[in-house]
């Protein structure tokens, strides 16, 4: 009788997520174009006001993200990547590619207060609550710069094995770092910030986006062969792998609804659900638009946001297609 109803549980529930992946209960709802010219990489979401930050070229436009309205610009010398926020301080850090810098901006009226020092190419970059520490992430010279956001000076810098693509901490003393070029997972102690483990992510390839559900301790990172891995990060087990779109770049982890998210280049976003820490479930495959490989999620409004435009036809001498001006503009995905 036991296994009776354990089967009937069973294909109650096969149903209930068979039915769920069939209804979309994702939308986009709104789009805000923004006209300047120039490439775009990352967008980070202030869920503690109504600010939205987005890279585009040379400068960082802040938009009310309700509404999309321009809030204001913050203009820098060369190639914008990543925003990170320090709200204690006022103050906003923005990693400045091919400058090899960090620049620092106030929170309250964009003004420009320094430049900091990286390594070089400065990419992704992040707030690390438990160290508080500002971190990026420098691809060409394939380590991570320390940056102490009182004095906004160097305090340190990790040496890696190859190209930090995207950085996330627990808060609880450890830092993770997708290498793309080792496909693996470094983990940083955040006291002495020294690598303590190099942790495989196989059979996921050149991971990019790197996501964490700091309760569970999961970590989620899109790889370029189309894929999610789901990674135990205490220990680095694979917990599962999930099949995302083609040209899967950007993570990101929805605390209260319990969702991952892989921004796919193809023109999608896969959608995850985290039922308990070892069962994850594909939900849906939403359709956005090409180009759409980065992401950033309000935790206060649970909007995903995403930056698009129009491309002109690759050429040898650009790293990526270039950007047709007056396309780009950011997508405003929703659950119903």
């Amino acid at each position: 009788m036991k296994k009776y109803f354990l089967l009937v549980a069973l294909l109650l529930v096969t149903a209930i997520v068979s039915f769920a992946q069939n209804q979309s209960t994702y939308h986009i709802t709104d789009s805000f174009p923004i006209k300047s010219i120039g490439g775009y990489d990352y967008l980070t979401v202030d869920s503690a006001s109504e600010k939205l930050y987005v890279s585009h070229g040379s400068q960082v436009n802040v938009l009310n993200k309700n509404t999309g309205d321009s809030i204001g610009v913050i203009k820098t010398e060369k190639d914008v990547h990543g925003i990170a926020l320090v709200h204690a301080l006022g103050k906003g850090y923005i990693s400045n590619g091919t400058l090899n810098k960090v620049l620092v901006f106030d929170l309250a009226d964009n003004k420009i207060l320094k430049y900091v020092p990286t390594g070089k190419f400065a990419d992704a970059i992040f707030y690390d609550d438990f160290s508080n520490k500002i971190i990026t992430c420098n691809g060409m010279s394939k380590n991570m710069t320390v940056i102490d956001p009182t004095s906004d000076t160097v305090v340190a810098t990790m040496q890696l094995t190859g190209w930090p693509e995207t950085a996330v901490s627990d808060g609880k003393g450890n830092i993770y770092v997708n290498n793309a070029e080792k496909a693996e997972v470094d983990v940083i102690d955040a006291h002495s910030f020294k690598v303590i483990h190099n942790w495989p992510n196989k059979p996921g390839t050149g991971a990019s986006g790197l996501a964490i559900d700091r309760a569970t301790m999961r970590l989620f990172a899109t790889c370029e062969n189309k894929m999610m891995i789901v990674m135990n990060a205490e220990n680095g087990e694979i917990i599962t792998t999930i099949p995302t779109g083609d040209g899967a770049d950007g993570a990101a982890f929805d605390n209260s609804l319990k969702t991952a998210y892989s921004s796919n280049g193809e023109g999608s976003l896969t959608v995850i659900k985290e039922v308990s820490a070892d069962n994850f479930v594909l939900a849906e495959n939403v359709v956005t638009k090409p180009g759409a490989r980065t992401i950033t999620v309000d935790q206060a409004t649970h909007k995903v946001y995403l930056p698009s435009a129009l491309f002109k036809p690759a050429s040898k001498e650009s790293f990526r297609p270039q950007t047709i001006a007056g396309t780009f503009k950011i997508m405003v995905v929703e659950p119903h």
